[in-house]
């Protein structure tokens, strides 16, 4: 049983060259569904930082499963009970926030398989076994699972080739947001340090074999980390993507008035 976003990242036909994706923020399954539709290749359901709940993530996760999107689930904290319940919901791939070590690098790895691998509990009747459908579902789900770790901070980055090399760990995500408070700037995410710091990881990343993703609030920040070599990258958010249209449709009607008034019409 196969992986959705471990299948995307070894799609090399993609219309970028990589997969482009974006955080569902709004909580919205229907906002969800708009972005599978707009047609970002995988999307970033934040469970940590929105008010996405268990019951929320399970509406959303049915909303995109009619796109062609593939659901990132990042889950609130590395929490054991949490991930089987987001699992038992039916989340496949998993992020978790500020791993700082391979040990708890490990213990992600852990919670998101079945014994002898793992241990995440076992229950018969969930939606990710399709309600008892699935046929061995206990035997083949642990394959069908992806494992994404997130480095927040120097100490993290510090430790990224143990972290990336963990057994069970498929990916590497690198939050510059968390990362640039840490280094000392706060709200400067493509600050000159903070993005050769990132790129060091990547090549440290790819060097134990393991591909790394990150966010960029821009097209221009998504093209910088890109050239920095990163595997899969997000752009902005459906919040961050609609307030900029805002922003601009509503300067563009008050410049129009200005004018208007000014010409004594």
């Amino acid at each position: 049983m196969s992986n959705p976003f471990k299948t995307l990242l070894a799609n090399k036909a993609l219309p970028a060259g990589y997969p482009v994706g974006s955080w569902v923020m709004s909580a919205s399954p229907l906002v969800a569904e708009a972005m599978g539709c707009a047609g970002f290749d995988w999307l970033l359901l934040d469970m940590e930082h929105t008010p996405i709940d268990l019951f929320g993530l399970v509406h959303v996760l049915q909303a995109i499963a009619g796109t062609q999107s593939v659901p990132v689930t990042r889950v609130p904290w590395n929490d054991t009970v949490m991930v089987k319940r987001v699992l038992d919901v039916g989340a496949q791939t998993l992020m978790f926030p500020f791993v700082q070590n391979a040990q708890e690098a490990q213990s992600a790895v852990a919670a998101c398989k079945y014994t002898p691998e793992g241990v995440r509990g076992m229950a018969a009747m969930s939606r990710a076994s399709r309600f008892g459908t699935t046929k061995d579902h206990f035997k083949v789900a642990n394959a069908s699972v992806s494992v994404i770790v997130q480095v927040e901070t120097p100490q993290a980055m510090a430790n990224i080739e143990e972290i990336a090399n963990v057994a069970g760990v498929d990916s590497v995500f690198m939050g510059p947001g968390d990362l640039s408070g840490a280094m000392g700037h706060v709200g400067d995410l493509m600050h000159p340090e903070v993005v050769a710091l990132m790129a060091d990881g990547v090549r440290r990343c790819h060097r134990v074999g393991k591909p790394v993703g990150t966010v960029g609030g821009t097209p221009e920040a998504v093209a910088t980390y890109r050239a920095a070599g990163f595997d899969y990258i997000a752009c902005a958010s459906d919040l961050g993507l609609m307030m900029r249209n805002c922003a601009s449709v509503l300067s563009a009607i008050r410049a129009q008035d200005i004018q208007i008034h000014s010409q004594g019409y």
